[in-house]
């Protein structure tokens, strides 16, 4: 019989991909307009191995309505950022958050106008 030993520690964590503070304070600024504006209620932060999540739901404990993505592995090719839409669809990609961000703020504004 062989065994294995598996690195405990440090060591057995494998290496994540995670929003910085900067990030996660453009995504959270849209969040909290969107929440006031009724149109947002929760959200959840996933944080994998190739890829960083923020999923934004309508109400809890349904599928999300978008999703900001996070993979830097697609820095040099379309973009490390995206938007996502509910049926899978990206909606904006780009290297600047801030300016993929803006597909969601449009609808911030016809949120308000309504």
């Amino acid at each position: 019989m062989v065994m294995h030993s598996l690195p405990i520690g440090p060591a057995a964590r494998t290496e994540q991909v995670a929003f910085d503070r900067h990030e996660l304070g453009n995504i959270l600024t849209l969040y909290g307009r969107m929440v006031a504006a009724g149109e947002w209620r929760d959200y959840g932060i996933s944080h994998l191995s190739e890829v960083a999540v923020f999923s934004i739901f309508r109400r809890t404990a349904e599928h999300p309505i978008y999703r900001v993505e996070k993979r830097p592995r697609l820095r040099e090719r379309q973009g490390q950022y995206a938007v996502i839409g509910m049926d899978g669809r990206i909606l904006k990609r780009g290297n600047d958050l801030k300016v993929v961000l803006r597909v969601l703020e449009r609808k911030l504004i016809r949120a308000v106008e309504t």
